[in-house]
């Protein structure tokens, strides 16, 4: 369930029932066969779409011994990076039917980010700009969670109204090993931009006046 803290991009806190909403989804994430982490209990995302047609919220709870995790430290001015994904980092792709165009996000425990643009898989969609996240994480003794809003302002990043999500994470160990989670994994090996494991639906947002 979305906390009460969730921000829209107006910054009032949403509603405490958002996550009853007919938009609200509740995914589990699993570990690729080759790379699991006893360390991880569970890995579980949700989203649903921000009031008044703002964008997105994606809230993703990990459930762990975080002892035997090794996350990236807060940088001091959190903000645009690349090589996330070679460390613990939260991910999203975000797609339309029938379209070959997609968005990838990138939220490090950092604090810092990462969104790029494809025209087809991996081929990357030149200097596109594409707007910003913004992120609130939060821990517990066995709980990292993360708070993502992605605004509505990306629907001009695609050909296409997007309606495919697929959430991912990478998770690294203590001693370096690297545990991949997703959705679904249709490949042999890990690879979080193959649309078949894009499983979750991206709720419509509700039109602006």
């Amino acid at each position: 369930m979305f906390p009460p803290s969730a921000l829209p991009p107006s910054g009032r806190a949403a509603p405490a029932d958002a996550a009853d909403t007919p938009d609200a989804r509740m995914h589990r994430l699993v570990a690729h066969p080759d790379t699991p982490c006893a360390a991880v209990h569970r890995l579980q995302a949700q989203v649903a779409a921000a009031p008044a047609g703002g964008g997105w919220m994606l809230c993703y709870v990990l459930q762990a011994e975080l002892a035997g995790l090794r996350l990236p430290p807060t940088s001091p001015a959190p903000g645009a990076a690349d090589g996330l994904w070679r460390h613990t980092c939260l991910e999203a792709f975000v797609g339309s039917t029938g379209d070959t165009a997609y968005l990838e996000f990138n939220f490090s425990p950092s604090g810092d980010w990462a969104a790029y643009a494809f025209r087809a898989p991996r081929e990357r969609a030149g200097t596109q700009h594409v707007p910003p996240p913004r992120l609130r994480w939060t821990r517990g003794p066995h709980v990292l969670a993360l708070e993502a809003w992605l605004p509505r302002a990306l629907l001009s990043c695609l050909p296409r109204t997007p309606d495919r999500l697929g959430l991912s994470a990478v998770i690294e160990q203590v001693g370096g090993q690297l545990s991949y989670w997703a959705l679904a994994h249709p490949a042999a090996r890990p690879d979080f931009h193959q649309r078949a494991g894009w499983t979750a639906g991206l709720p419509a947002l509700a039109t602006t006046p």
